[in-house]
């Protein structure tokens, strides 16, 4: 490999040190979640538990906050709760990767770290048929510093067979009976999506098993990115973004979607029989989720909090995009749940609580407000029809993000119309009422919000831009609700 990589590095490094100053004073700069420190920030990628420590990476583009060239960044963590930022892992260098180092994953091998991700080649002007793309690995001893290897690329081409020839991209990879294991996303000649089984013994010389699932149907879309195979409470799981559903009722608003199957994956033909597609967020930004397993055995997701073609106000003052919150996934009644890591209680000061509310018409409570919080609720709805919860709210700006529950249809819906800058919408999630009671746990960060409800049963992930004084929270109901309990932390940094 040539000292091209390094020096691509550096020159990257080098702009985005003169740049995140700027970015940090933006308003709307995010507090305690991931985001690049300065410019373009997409998938999570090499999501991975070594040496102690959590590492992500994530497609970054460097010298804009538009997507362009795709490094990799990097930050790390001891406990899911308090990041650092560390150097780009990787940058567009070799013949093989010059138009970009797109997706992949990460996994440990001898004590090393070992990254595999696409390597994107432009063959001319029409980014949809003028492509390339191959798999490569690059080795780290540290953690930090990464060398791509000579024998690149590992995986120079497509299979034979019914397999676009280009859009081949965005490997996970695993291990399983001492033997690698990567799954690719693709699809097919006729642009429905599907994945692809690969396997090694070494990590460096890969053997196609076979094509384990095919998209049917409004699920097979025309593309699916970043998938992730593994297993969970006795179920395989595939965990996917299918590019190209089309709206179904409530379902399916975002531009593209990302879901799960669940089923068994058969590691002799490579194949994986499967139940049906369900969403992993019902919100407005979530795409391209990759998971880890840990220490302590748990299944940890993190996605994109954003979505491709949303307006991002953000780019104007300089960066673009974040990540989620890390999320547990737990799978109960065939359904997989995602719980906020229980480390992000260490962030939390000044709890502000209040048990047996009333509520008819509109409240506020002293104390609970701010731009920057977590607020766990349990509702007793009693009879009422609709009530719900308006957060980052100003009446003089006539700002609000509402959050609200509709017994007659059985939804939530999240309302971001009147939001402020950036793009409004709703969307809505099937909820189930558990003893006429409704529990909601909300994070928000100075231009995010994320809604689990019902211990994450549901999950509803956006983007906002409210004014800076736009601080306000309150609890609405046309009925008698009860506000059982209310519990509510300002969140500190997370760097």
């Amino acid at each position: 490999m040539s000292d091209n990589h390094q020096t691509a590095i550096d020159q990257a490094m080098n702009y985005i040190q003169q740049e995140k100053e700027k970015v940090n004073r933006d308003p709307w700069r995010l507090v305690y979640h991931v985001s690049a420190m300065a410019n373009w920030m997409n998938d999570p990628n090499g999501f991975s538990y070594y040496n102690g420590e959590y590492h992500l990476f994530y497609q970054h583009h460097p010298f804009s906050p538009e997507w362009g060239p795709m490094y990799w960044g990097h930050a790390k963590s001891k406990n899911l709760a308090h990041w650092e930022h560390l150097p780009i892992a990787l940058a567009p260098s070799e013949d093989y990767d010059q138009d970009g180092c797109f997706s992949g994953s990460a996994i440990e091998k001898d004590g090393k770290l070992y990254l595999m991700y696409t390597g994107n080649t432009w063959t001319g002007e029409d980014r949809d048929t003028d492509l390339k793309q191959v798999q490569c690995i690059a080795v780290s001893d540290d953690g930090v510093h990464f060398k791509k290897i000579s024998d690149n690329p590992v995986i120079s081409s497509a299979p034979e067979g019914d397999i676009h020839p280009f859009h081949f991209r965005d490997p996970k990879v695993w291990e399983y009976e001492g033997v690698y294991y990567c799954v690719l996303g693709s699809r097919t000649i006729e642009h429905k999506g599907q994945a692809l089984l690969y396997r090694s013994k070494d990590l460096l010389e890969w053997e196609f098993v076979n094509i384990a699932l095919k998209g049917e149907g409004n699920v097979a879309g025309f593309m699916w990115e970043c998938p992730d195979i593994f297993r969970l409470e006795g179920k395989d799981v595939l965990v996917m973004s299918p590019q190209g559903m089309k709206p179904e009722g409530e379902l399916y608003h975002n531009l593209h979607q990302a879901g799960y199957l669940l089923g068994e994956l058969n590691y002799q033909d490579g194949t994986m029989k499967h139940d049906k597609f369900q969403l992993l967020d019902y919100g407005f930004d979530f795409y391209a989720p990759q998971t880890t397993i840990d220490d302590q055995g748990r299944r940890i997701m993190i996605a994109w909090m954003a979505m491709w073609e949303s307006e991002m106000p953000e780019q104007k003052r300089g960066w673009a995009g974040a990540m989620t919150i890390p999320r547990q996934l737990v799978l109960k009644e065939d359904i997989i749940y995602s719980i906020p890591v229980e480390e992000l209680k260490e962030l939390r000061t000044g709890e502000v609580s209040y048990e047996n509310q009333p509520v008819e018409g509109e409240k506020e409570f002293s104390g609970v407000e701010g731009d920057c919080f977590e607020l766990e609720m349990i509702i007793d709805t009693n009879s009422a029809d609709q009530f719900g919860v308006k957060l980052r709210k100003d009446d003089n700006l006539n700002q609000s993000t509402i959050l609200s529950f509709d017994r007659n249809s059985g939804l939530v819906e999240l309302n971001r119309n009147s939001s402020g800058d950036g793009p409004g919408g709703v969307r809505k999630a099937p909820v189930r009422l558990h003893e006429n009671k409704l529990k909601l746990h909300l994070f928000v960060d100075k231009s995010s919000v994320e809604v689990f409800i019902n211990d994450g049963e549901q999950v509803m992930s956006a983007r906002i831009y409210p004014g800076e004084e736009s601080k306000g929270i309150s609890i609405f109901s046309e009925d008698s609700i009860v506000v059982e309990s209310l519990k509510k932390w300002t969140i500190k940094s997370a760097f």
